[in-house]
C-alpha cells in the first residue's frame, strides 16, 4: 500500500474513532470527549491529509519526469538517426571504387603554414 493511500486510510479512521467517540460519549453522559483527545485525533487526520496530497503531488511530478525524459531519448534518438555520420558514404563508396584492398589514408592536419614545410 503506498503512502498516499495509507495516509487516507489513518484520516478516514481517526475522523470515524472521533465522531463515534463524540456521539457515543454526548449519548451516555451527555458531554464530549477531552480536549486532549479531540485535538490529537484531529491533527492526526489533518497531518494525514497534508501527507496524502503532498505524496500524490510526488508521484504526479515524478509521472511528468518520466515522460519529459522519454519524449527527449525519442527526439534524440530520432535526430542521431537522421544525421548519422556524415563521413560513412564518402569511406564506404571510397572503399567499394577502389575495391577491397584500398587503403582509406586520413587528411593530414590542418593549419600547417609555409613555415613548418
Amino acid at each position: 500500500m503506498t503512502l498516499k493511500w495509507l495516509a487516507v486510510v489513518v484520516a478516514t479512521v481517526s475522523i470515524t474513532l472521533w465522531a463515534t467517540g463524540n456521539v457515543v460519549t454526548l449519548a451516555v453522559d451527555g458531554g464530549q470527549l477531552p480536549l486532549f483527545v479531540n485535538l490529537f485525533v484531529l491533527i492526526a487526520a489533518g497531518t494525514a491529509v497534508v501527507l496524502a496530497v503532498v505524496a500524490e503531488l510526488h508521484e504526479r511530478l515524478n509521472n511528468r519526469l518520466s515522460a519529459l525524459t522519454e519524449f527527449l531519448v525519442a527526439q534524440l534518438n530520432e535526430i542521431e538517426s537522421r544525421t548519422g555520420d556524415r563521413n560513412t558514404g564518402f569511406v564506404e563508396g571510397y572503399l567499394l571504387s577502389h575495391g577491397q584492398e584500398a587503403a582509406v589514408v586520413p587528411f593530414g592536419r590542418r593549419g600547417r603554414g609555409a613555415a613548418e614545410r
